[in-house]
């Protein structure tokens, strides 16, 4: 499950000519998604909407709606690529602890509040390519102090969030390699109204029956209350211990309030609480990982008593490093997420370059913070008493894929007794 954000968005400078098009009318149906699913808009409820110039009519016609529905106010936070490269290339060496503090300062403000947060994202996996890794590692470490408020709130499901996307030349070419950009960008838009499961004749609906199963699903887990998950693959024998008091969680979400909504779209995931000092054995991921404009493959990963103790890559070995040396619990584990090697983003057979949709194509683990919601109460427990049950704490989270077809999953009952959970990508359980 990727997080709400560790830096305001990114986008390019591509508008394409779409206000009387098949592609406007579904940009307004997709619009319409992400507000009254995504993050559950109610009337009189603020809305924070972090956006890239690359979604200049998707934006638009979210802001609007959100309106029309009802919201008070909408903030709006744009991100562009091409400045964003422009600093991280040009800009001194000594000038990346500079950070937007307004930015943070208000998005903290707006969430106390109970704004709803919805992000676009639109990124070229390869934007940083050619720039200095600690430029953003310092960027980084200055940037999540101070919305690690906002983090805290949102990771427990303390108000509605929704991540999203929207189709960006740059990255459609790399996606769709080959093909003249504008069909590209045409194929990119095609492949996310299909994951969000716009293709249905009720989209709204085909979501309910959808996070129905997920939480069927999600159900059957929790029932289990396995000590511990298996995974065995080519390259990958690794024993992921659960926290103590751990639940699965998957499909949609509630805020306190009961406000129901689906933080990231696509999903098709169950997740749940690793406990951060009983991993062992080694982990290859299945799919590149795209990180803060860069791209690392080949990853691989060892674990002993819960901490990484060899990590390398084919490449982006130091935005692999910076990952890990973010803070303590950026060698740990967050997140186990199960997803069946046949889910609706599998099936089209395109790597995206982009955690929100390949992370829904396979089974996935991540590093760094781990969420409140999947552990019992944990949206009442304190900090101390999270750790304690063995929930991770970090200032980053990072997924990274590590299923496929070859993937067996075993649940170690706390007798010892293993059964099997997956066998090929697929649930058996």
């Amino acid at each position: 499950m990727i997080t709400p954000g560790d830096q305001p968005p990114r986008g390019g400078c591509y508008h394409a000519a779409v206000s009387s098009s098949p592609l406007r009318e579904q940009l307004d149906r997709y619009a319409d998604l992400l507000l009254s699913v995504g993050v559950n808009l109610q009337p009189g409820q603020k809305l924070i909407f972090r956006t890239t110039t690359e979604a200049l009519e998707l934006s638009r016609l979210i802001v609007e709606k959100a309106y029309r529905m009802g919201s008070p106010y909408v903030e709006v936070i744009w991100g562009d690529e091409g400045v964003v490269r422009a600093r991280f290339l040009h800009a001194p060496d000594d000038s990346f602890s500079i950070v937007p503090e307004h930015v943070a300062r208000r998005m903290v403000e707006l969430a106390s509040e109970g704004a709803a947060s919805l992000a676009v994202l639109a990124d070229d996996p390869h934007n940083l390519v050619g720039t200095d890794p600690k430029r953003m590692a310092t960027y980084l470490r200055h940037w999540r102090p101070l919305m690690k408020p906002y983090y805290d709130v949102s990771m427990s499901d303390g108000i509605a969030w929704s991540g999203a996307a929207a189709a960006s030349p740059a990255w459609a070419r790399l996606v769709f390699p080959g093909l003249p950009e504008e069909e590209a960008v045409a194929k990119l838009w095609d492949a996310i109204f299909t994951a969000v499961r716009l293709d249905a004749d009720d989209p709204v609906a085909a979501w309910r029956a959808h996070t129905d199963s997920l939480r069927a699903k999600k159900d059957v887990l929790n029932a289990k209350r396995y000590a511990a998950l298996r995974f065995r693959a080519p390259g990958t024998d690794l024993r992921v211990g659960l926290a103590d008091g751990h639940q699965w969680d998957g499909g949609s979400s509630r805020t306190p309030a009961g406000v129901e909504f689906v933080a990231n779209m696509p999903t098709e995931e169950v997740f749940t609480a690793p406990h951060r000092e009983r991993v062992d054995g080694v982990v290859r991921a299945s799919k590149p990982l795209a990180y803060q404009g860069t791209v690392i493959e080949g990853l691989e990963l060892v674990f002993e008593r819960g901490v990484v103790t060899k990590a390398v890559a084919a490449k982006g070995q130091a935005a692999l490093d910076n990952v890990l040396n973010s803070d303590e619990g950026a060698r740990r584990l967050g997140e186990v997420a199960l997803v069946p090697a046949s889910s609706r983003i599998a099936r089209m057979g395109l790597l995206f370059y982009e955690t929100l949709f390949d992370e829904n194509a396979a089974c996935h683990l991540a590093l760094g913070q781990g969420y409140a919601m999947t552990l019992r109460d944990g949206q009442r427990l304190s900090p101390e008493e999270r750790l304690a049950a063995g929930l991770n704490q970090s200032l980053t989270h990072v997924d990274f894929m590590t299923g496929s077809a070859e993937m067996d999953v075993d649940g170690e009952l706390p007798s010892g007794e293993l059964e099997p959970v997956m066998r090929a990508g697929e649930w058996v359980l």
